[in-house]
């Protein structure tokens, strides 16, 4: 069944295709399936080295039956701007949210920032993220602490003297200037080992190679930021 919904024996087989290291392309065309379904799949439940087969199909019945409660209860989605599916915005969003998670960032952080990214504007006020997470406010300002504290999100007035949070074409950019930025406390610490522990000891040889290293990767971090800035200030051709 190209088209219709993964079975729990098909969730299966993608679960020993991962286990037996095999690139998504070659676990689709086994199941007869679009590579981007077998994508979607293991990305929205816990990425290739957590994915379990029963979780993801009990997952995807309860948001199924989610679906249903909704349908039964009546529209309470809102009309999706430029014509957009609503569904498949709102499974976006999901799959978004779990691939920053993969990347580190905690589930509430990741579920604000995916909300960011994805409204036209760019930001949002604590209680509209509130009303569209359906969180408590203590949830969001705890996620929005977080996220300033990165340089992932920026803290903004609007004409109601409301704080709006935004996630604007620099953020990226900033947000990585930062990280390279972090490094260089770890560098000078690794430095300061090499006194301590005695140069040319096997302990300070590690910490020089390490601080050298770090040197390297900021230094590197720092120059493609720079160069790569233009791009997030680029109109791409379909805005255009």
């Amino acid at each position: 069944m190209p088209g219709g919904r993964l079975t729990q024996q098909e969730r299966q087989q993608i679960a020993l295709g991962l286990a037996d290291g095999l690139a998504y392309a070659e676990i689709a065309r086994r199941l007869d399936r679009p590579t981007s379904t077998v994508t979607r799949e293991v990305t929205r439940n816990g990425g290739p080295t957590a994915y379990r087969a029963d979780l993801a199909h009990r997952a995807t019945e309860r948001r199924t039956q989610r679906r249903r409660q909704t349908a039964a209860q009546g529209p309470a989605v809102s009309p999706q701007p430029h014509g957009r599916d609503a569904e498949a915005v709102r499974e976006y969003e999901e799959m978004f949210t779990t691939v920053l998670m993969q990347a580190g960032t905690p589930k509430m952080m990741a579920r604000v920032q995916a909300a960011l990214y994805m409204t036209d504007t760019g930001s949002l006020t604590a209680a509209e993220l509130v009303q569209r997470l359906d969180v408590s406010p203590a949830s969001i300002s705890k996620a929005i602490t977080f996220l300033e504290s990165q340089g992932l999100v920026r803290r903004e007035r609007d004409e109601r003297r409301r704080d709006r949070y935004v996630v604007d074409d620099d953020i990226w950019y900033q947000a990585m200037v930062a990280s390279a930025r972090s490094l260089v406390q770890v560098i000078d610490v690794s430095r300061q080992g090499v006194g301590v522990l005695g140069p040319g000891t096997p302990a300070a040889d590690r910490l020089e190679n390490i601080a050298r290293f770090l040197d390297f990767v900021g230094e590197s971090i720092t120059r493609a930021a720079e160069q790569g800035r233009e791009v997030l200030h680029t109109r791409s051709p379909s805005r255009s």
